[in-house]
């Protein structure tokens, strides 16, 4: 029922939009700007200029949720897979659930109540452009993909990119991170004895789980950051391994139980992966989570860093990393030091690429560019000064080329290899940030 309440609290949500479209907003504090990041469209969310793009390629993509074991140490991911077409198919929501609202929230240190209703106003219209639970396209085998979020993120934060892939023949796993450097998420616990007990009839045992939450967890008051973010990494690098294995699994044609009994038939994947061929890549943290998983696991045959977090990693583990690195990076997040730890990985034998896209932000990754309004996006540096899909097609372009050349695929992504080498208006060779030649 819509009351007078909910029309009032509607109300607010629109006139706080309004409000921070309007010149008077500049005048008020940081905290008042921070507030504004939630009107990020022009027309509350609703503008159909805005939202995620489709994929390019020539497959149609499918998605689905997979979550192999219910407890906190079980795995969670988004996959994305050709799927085949169906005029019935529903696309998701961009945000899965409300919870992840009061996520967002918190990792911007704002009030739930409030921020939830505005971002469910002005985010909860968009739409992922992937069907459902569509049914997998089989017909050859495809490459593998685990992607790796940032920190404050979540399992479809980065659909424009994963989406991408999947409609150029890959299967893509998205990890939702359990190491609390997600913005939310969760996974369940079994219900107490005396609830379960208080049921007159048998159930299944899925019916004696309740949804358990985690949110983004701060750095407590005097506790060191790197300890902390280096047990994350790790902690993350695994997440990407067990999901790997339980696609190797799938592939293999073992039972796996999907938690959450999406409609898709995991068994129409068995023997469709080309498990010789698979990458990982990441933003941010997930950079960082890249070149972990480079140095714990060799069946990742090279990764795709995108604007990387270096601060999580310990140095010490950089001479085992062996396979190709492809580092891309935004113009205006990077400086020296964090280049010059990146550069620490360079070798004469294993090739390390790095290139950096004009005009760019650290956000320019992640969907949030696509669902932003030109001014407010830009004043929050979720916009740079580069054409969103511009940026994107350059970054997935050359991520595709890398990947022909290091698993050596028989696809058309060769035609893009100069961009491997930075050689694009809107590139640069290399990094934009002058390195003392002492420093490297």
């Amino acid at each position: 029922m819509f009351t007078f309440s909910k029309f009032i609290q509607l109300t607010l949500v629109k006139r706080i939009y309004e409000w921070s479209k309007s010149k008077k907003a500049l005048s008020y504090s940081h905290k008042w700007n921070r507030l504004a990041f939630l009107a990020m469209g022009n027309n509350g969310g609703h503008n159909n200029s805005l939202g995620v793009p489709p994929g390019k390629g020539p497959h149609q993509v499918g998605c689905t949720d997979v979550m192999v074991g219910h407890t906190v140490q079980g795995t969670f991911f988004r996959l994305y897979y050709p799927c085949q077409a169906s005029d019935s198919a529903e696309n998701p929501d961009w945000i899965p659930r409300r919870e992840y609202f009061s996520g967002l929230a918190d990792f911007m240190k704002m009030n739930r109540t409030l921020s939830e209703r505005i971002f469910n106003y002005l985010f909860g219209s968009f739409k992922i452009p992937a069907a459902w639970n569509a049914s997998f396209k089989p017909g050859g085998k495809y490459p593998v993909i685990i992607f790796s979020h940032g920190l404050g993120a979540f399992r479809t934060v980065y659909s424009a990119i994963c989406v991408e892939m999947a409609s150029q023949g890959f299967i893509v796993a998205s990890v939702e991170h359990r190491d609390e450097s997600a913005s939310a998420t969760f996974y369940y616990k079994e219900k107490s004895q005396a609830e379960q007990t208080s049921c007159q009839t048998a159930t299944p045992a899925s019916d004696n789980l309740e949804e358990e939450w985690m949110y983004y967890r701060r750095l407590k008051p005097g506790e060191l950051e790197f300890p902390l973010r280096n047990k994350q990494v790790k902690q993350r690098a695994d997440e990407c391994i067990r999901a790997l294995d339980i696609l190797t699994d799938i592939n293999s044609g073992k039972s796996v139980e999907n938690v959450l009994h999406s409609g898709l038939d995991l068994t129409t994947l068995e023997n469709c992966m080309d498990l010789c061929r698979i990458a990982v890549m990441g933003h941010s943290f997930g950079g960082a989570t890249v070149i972990e998983c480079l140095c714990k696991e060799v069946k990742f045959k090279c990764g795709v860093a995108l604007d990387t977090w270096m601060f999580p990693l310990d140095e010490e583990i950089f001479p085992r990393v062996k396979q190709p690195i492809f580092f891309i990076n935004s113009e205006k997040f990077q400086w020296a030091g964090n280049i010059i730890r990146m550069k620490k990985l360079d070798s004469a034998i294993i090739p390390r690429k790095m290139i950096t896209i004009k005009g760019t932000v650290h956000q320019s990754f992640p969907d949030f560019t696509f669902l932003t309004g030109s001014w407010i996006g830009k004043l929050l540096k979720l916009k740079g000064e580069i054409d969103p899909h511009i940026a994107m097609d350059l970054s997935n372009k050359a991520s595709l080329a890398f990947l022909q050349r290091h698993l050596s695929l028989e696809r058309d992504f060769d035609q893009w290899d100069p961009l491997i080498d930075g050689k694009d208006d809107n590139l640069i060779p290399g990094t934009n940030i002058t390195l003392l030649q002492s420093s490297i």
